[in-house]
């Protein structure tokens, strides 16, 4: 009888594992050498995703120790309140930043509550270590991570990782306490990214202008979270350093969250007429229609994705109704609270490029689905 590697080319195999999860993997590399070979060859590990929650406590690092120098991007999901899955998140992090100078992508992903007044420094000094090796790293994706980001991470990365493409450090922390001087030298050191995420207080009007140089790289995103103290005290950012950026990266976008902490005078501040926003996500606890209606006049051009929670208002449904009209090129409206009639048909009549909304015309049990436009 033959092996079952003798059976299908190395090639497909490899195809084939590629999407197994890592116990999986394991397992098919102890079924014969042919398996195991291909199990571990670098088609296998080049994207990869990693969920310490779910695998077997103690079989990733001797697994992964022959495939780390294999791996390019990684997707890293773990439960930070749960200690075996937090200790093998940081202990293959550590590995990789010790094995792999050739990592291109890493994503970080919690799932689960964070520990009461947990400050993350194991997993923030992985990740610190990862910056360190991986000088060819491109792309760090830290949203999703709960943990208060600092100065000293980003000076890591912009000092370690001048290939950087994207960074996201506009996380759910409650406290911003990265600081505009070092998002600063962070666009100095690495001229050739071209999306960041932050919170509106590591944003400047130096950082516009550094964005805005005329030897720059093209420039795509910019993700503007708005939901921590820190962000209701920043200064504005001109409306002329925004129309400047614009004109040098005409095709720039935006994206601006909202959150409960922004007061109304805050708002005005953030939603300047000049900014591209192609997607404006509203939490707000006061007015929301005013912001609504203020996208509708400003932003019709370049909005394309809208996200509105608040309280049912005749106010604000008014404000829908004239975004509709205005903005034909809306992609996505998703509002999470009741409307009235006249909302719904006023984006299936003047928004042609609508894909997907949620609006409802009467209360039904969260979770609300998004309709899908065919």
């Amino acid at each position: 009888m033959a092996e079952p590697g003798e059976q299908l080319p190395e090639e497909v195999l490899a195809l084939i594992f590629c999407h197994l999860p890592l116990r999986d993997r394991a397992a098919a590399a102890r079924v014969c050498r042919a398996w195991a070979a291909a199990a571990i060859c670098s088609a296998v590990w080049h994207d990869t995703t990693i969920s310490c929650y779910c695998e077997r406590e103690g079989m990733l690092p001797p697994y992964l120790s022959a495939c780390l120098d294999h791996i390019r991007n990684l997707r890293l999901e773990f439960d930070p309140s749960k200690e075996p899955s937090r200790r093998m998140a940081t202990e293959l992090l550590t590995a990789l930043a010790g094995r792999t100078p050739g990592l291109r992508g890493l994503r970080l992903e919690c799932r689960g509550e964070k520990p009461l007044f947990d400050a993350g420094r194991d997993v923030l000094d992985a990740v610190s270590a990862i910056c360190r090796a991986a000088r060819e790293l491109r792309h760090l994706d830290l949203r999703r991570l709960p943990f208060t980001l600092d100065d000293a991470l980003v000076l890591r990365a912009a000092r370690g990782c001048p290939e950087l493409r994207s960074l996201f450090l506009n996380n759910g922390t409650l406290v911003g306490s990265v600081g505009p001087g070092s998002v600063l030298e962070l666009l100095e050191a690495c001229p050739r990214l071209c999306t960041l995420g932050l919170h509106l207080a590591s944003l400047s009007h130096a950082a516009l202008e550094v964005l805005a140089a005329p030897d720059r790289a093209p420039f795509a995103l910019l993700a503007l979270r708005c939901a921590c103290p820190e962000d209701t005290r920043a200064p504005p950012l001109p409306n002329e350093a925004w129309a400047v950026l614009r004109r040098r990266h005409p095709g720039l976008v935006v994206e601006v969250e909202l959150e409960p902490a922004m007061p109304a005078e805050s708002v005005t501040r953030v939603l300047q007429p000049a900014v591209p926003v192609a997607a404006l996500r509203l939490c707000l606890s006061g007015d929301s229609a005013g912001p609504v209606r203020f996208a509708a006049l400003h932003y019709a051009a370049t909005l394309r994705a809208l996200e509105v929670r608040a309280a049912a208002s005749a106010e604000l449904d008014s404000a829908l109704e004239l975004l509709a009209e205005r903005c034909p090129g809306l992609r996505e409206v998703h509002c999470f609270c009741v409307v009235r009639p006249s909302v719904l048909h006023a984006f299936l009549a003047h928004c042609p490029r609508l894909r997907s909304y949620t609006l409802k015309l009467t209360r039904e049990r969260h979770p609300w689905r998004p309709t899908r436009v065919e």
